[in-house]
């Protein structure tokens, strides 16, 4: 059992893909639905939470940003979202310039249908009511826009009016809801993603996929590489400095993350990274701990770049027009990503179904090559930070006029008119 808990979700995932593929041909009818059955109601209960996932991130994340007073915590918000939507746009282009012609009519355009493996759920759990008598009918609270603005208008009025009270609410449902990411949705994922790969090769596809996706996922590596030298660039060049030196002199925590896929675990060593490039103690202890939360320059390129192959495998419409709306909401979605192995796909997933039109398939899909490239993603965020300390490092020339406020340290008035600093609010 020890061993078993030692595997991390990667393993997982990877060993998942192996027995779905060669199990799908010889895999009984009525076991493949069996399974098939697992991903309905998996599904179908991600389709219910989805919504949930992005009001409990988005609201408590705007809030903690507008209750940490100060302009520069706000010029860093803008510059990592910027930094942020750059690496998704760049992804974008080199995605339709390289995958249009190799990914394009790579005869899985109906993946997801299930013709031809002869697999069907014997119960779907579905959103709405349909004309089958094995659906049950889970319906979402809201729909994923309306979750989105109104976390949105919650968050910019927690801003304005400084409710302690409903601050508090936002971020004890963040805390339930990165419960559910954590112990329900992502140790869930290798079983669904078995049933994904099940399906595909009973119905003669999954090989088409791996093959094609082994391309795509050695693309989105290189471009992660390519947006840290865009970004150590940038950075060198405000501050007189050598790029690849910068970059270099970061490499502790890059490897770090590529260990721990967890960009809070690697701040410790990210902080000692951007001191040793020059940045003082001030702007780092700032910046480094933000942006491990709120710059997810990796992640984005990685979601970019695989979505832009599943729609042109699948017939999607990749037209600029068409997906520059998903990647300016991607890019609000990774701000508030949670930070556990998983959580920025299963925080993009209801932007993939609304704006994207991603099936059962297609996301499944995506879970699975972005959790197989999670560790690259992590370590271009967490070595992405540094460099946007040096940059802050500049514009606030070493100093931070105005230090935002922990919400862990905020002082809650009492009833009584006393002061109590047991009240934490994250």
């Amino acid at each position: 059992m020890k061993l078993l808990k030692s595997i991390p979700l990667l393993g997982w995932v990877l060993v998942a893909i192996v027995l779905g593929i060669l199990l799908g041909p010889v895999m009984p009818v009525w076991l493949g639905s069996v399974f098939l059955t697992y991903n309905s109601i998996f599904s179908g209960f991600l389709g219910f939470i989805v919504p949930l996932i992005i009001f409990g991130l988005v609201a408590p994340a705007i809030a903690e940003l507008g209750k940490g007073a100060g302009k520069w915590l706000g010029i860093t918000a803008v510059i990592a979202y910027a930094s942020t939507l750059a690496a998704g746009l760049l992804a974008y282009f080199v995605s339709r310039w390289l995958f249009t012609k190799s990914l394009s009519g790579g005869g899985v355009e109906e993946v997801g249908a299930g013709e031809g493996s002869g697999f069907e759920p014997y119960v779907s759990l579905v959103g709405e009511a349909g004309d089958s008598a094995t659906e049950i009918v889970l319906t979402p609270l809201m729909g994923v826009m309306t979750a989105l603005v109104l976390a949105f208008m919650l968050g910019l009025g927690l801003t304005a009016f400084r409710s302690t009270v409903l601050f508090r609410g936002a971020v004890e449902f963040r805390s339930i809801i990165e419960m559910v990411i954590r112990r329900v949705v992502v140790p869930a994922l290798p079983l669904f993603i078995f049933g994904i790969f099940l399906d595909l090769s009973a119905a003669g596809d999954a090989v088409i996929v791996v093959q094609k996706f082994l391309f795509v996922a050695v693309i989105s590596f290189v471009l992660t590489l390519v947006v840290l030298l865009v970004q150590y660039t940038i950075a060198g060049a405000m501050n007189k400095r050598n790029p690849l030196a910068a970059l270099w002199g970061m490499r502790n925590a890059y490897f770090t993350a590529l260990g721990t896929s967890s960009s809070a675990a690697t701040i410790p060593v990210t902080l000692e990274s951007a001191k040793k490039n020059g940045v003082a103690d001030a702007v780092a202890g700032f910046v480094i701990p933000l942006c491990a939360t709120i710059h997810l320059s990796g992640s984005m390129v990685k979601i970019t770049c695989f979505s832009i192959a599943v729609l042109l495998l699948t017939g999607g419409d990749v037209s600029f027009g068409a997906y520059l709306p998903f990647i300016l909401m991607l890019g609000v979605m990774m701000i508030a990503a949670p930070g556990v192995p998983g959580g920025a796909i299963a925080a993009a997933a209801g932007l993939l179904s609304q704006m994207l039109g991603f099936g059962e398939v297609e996301v499944g899909l995506m879970f699975a090559a972005y959790i197989a490239l999670d560790s690259f993603g992590t370590a271009t965020n967490v070595t992405g930070d540094g460099a946007l300390a040096m940059i802050m490092h500049k514009l606030t020339r070493g100093k931070l006029g105005t230090q935002p406020q922990d919400p862990e340290d905020e002082i809650v008035e009492l009833a009584d008119g006393t002061e109590s600093e047991d009240h934490k609010l994250a």
